[in-house]
């Protein structure tokens, strides 16, 4: 069986510590590193109190992060690229979970970032970590850009309808409402808990950074856009985009199916929400915490020419670690599915 010397930089955050957990898991991961200069020298449970007793990993600072397989970089956006070339020399293969190779052009990561891209002659280098659009990519890549969370729920709702050609290219909203996990570890005002409780705040009406993301990926048939806001609402983990999206000519509900069947029918993380009746008849991100699966559902109005596309994803999982991981499978030859089998709780 083949073994993968496996090291996780910034391991102390939400994103590293589910990319830890899941690799503890893993049957084909060798050994382990986990850098944090925070907790150097601290076993890993005091940062990600679930793996008590399931590991004896301790962390180590950044500086001594030693020579592995592949690398998955959890680090501050804007931190991988300046220290690239010395990850790439530790790893034959890299994993970044973070935005800095996410876009292709560093004009576009200029506009909205709002810094120069560190080192753009690399960006054509790594394949944007989406596996249902890149997975023949992904298996002869040595680099990975793992896709932004929100960016991810908004792709997987869109693709099938932008590839066939059958949304109008300039008139898709997406509306995407967000847990807390998704501003990460460290605190803020935002995230304070008597000004996040109860709250239903509106963080980015325009110009989201994964707007670029989901622009470009939507784009390859034809140039799109697609206007997103983003809210944050009471809860942990999770994200729901609702798509509003003006079709070209009138379809069926029956059309649609057929569409997002013929994409998605035999990908092992998608699942289609089918139920006409009942709480549940659209996704719900609350049965998707803490596994990899990507919910969509949809509902056409009367007329066939306007369609609300609902995806449902946990940001950490499908929209972080888990993206990361089923990536790590692709590019190993490994079973997709492979530490990624959780399906979720109900209650």
């Amino acid at each position: 069986m083949l073994r993968v010397r496996v090291a996780i930089v910034g391991a102390s955050g939400y994103t590293g510590g589910e990319t830890l957990r899941l690799l503890l898991g893993h049957p084909n991961v060798e050994t382990l590193q986990a850098t944090s200069d925070s907790y150097a020298g601290k076993p890993v449970s005091w940062a990600h109190p679930n793996l008590r007793k399931r590991t004896q990993l301790r962390f180590v600072p950044h500086a001594e992060l030693a020579a592995c397989d592949v690398l998955f970089l959890c680090l501050p956006h804007g931190e991988a690229m300046k220290q690239i070339e010395r990850f790439e020399s530790l790893a034959e293969r890299i994993i970044d979970l973070s935005a800095d190779f996410r876009l292709k052009s560093p004009d576009t990561f200029r506009s909205y970032y709002g810094i120069d891209h560190a080192k753009p002659e690399r960006l054509a280098t790594y394949v944007y970590g989406i596996p249902e659009l890149h997975r023949e990519a992904m298996r002869t890549s040595r680099h990975i850009s793992s896709a932004g969370c929100n960016a991810t729920a908004v792709i997987l709702a869109l693709w099938p309808l932008f590839k066939h050609r059958l949304a109008d290219t300039t008139r898709t909203i997406a509306d995407v409402k967000t847990g807390s996990s998704e501003a990460g570890v460290s605190a803020t005002p935002g995230s304070h808990h008597p000004e996040r409780s109860g709250a239903v705040r509106s963080y980015s009406p325009t110009g989201h950074r994964h707007s670029a993301e989901i622009i470009q990926e939507l784009s390859v048939t034809e140039p799109v856009t697609v206007q997103m806001s983003a809210t944050s609402i009471e809860m942990v983990r999770g994200i729901l985009a609702t798509c509003h999206v003006t079709l070209k000519s009138r379809l069926t509900i029956k059309d649609i199916w057929q569409v997002y069947r013929q994409e998605y029918g035999n990908e092992p993380f998608i699942r289609l929400v089918a139920e006409n009746h009942g709480i549940f008849r659209f996704p719900e991100p609350k049965l998707l915490a803490g596994t990899n699966y990507c919910d969509i559902g949809f509902e056409l109005d009367k007329n066939g020419e306007r369609l609300v596309v609902i995806s449902a994803l946990d940001n950490l999982m499908k929209g972080a670690a888990g993206q990361a991981v089923q990536a790590f499978n692709l590019m190993y030859g490994f079973d997709e599915t492979t530490s990624l089998e959780f399906t979720g709780l109900h209650p």
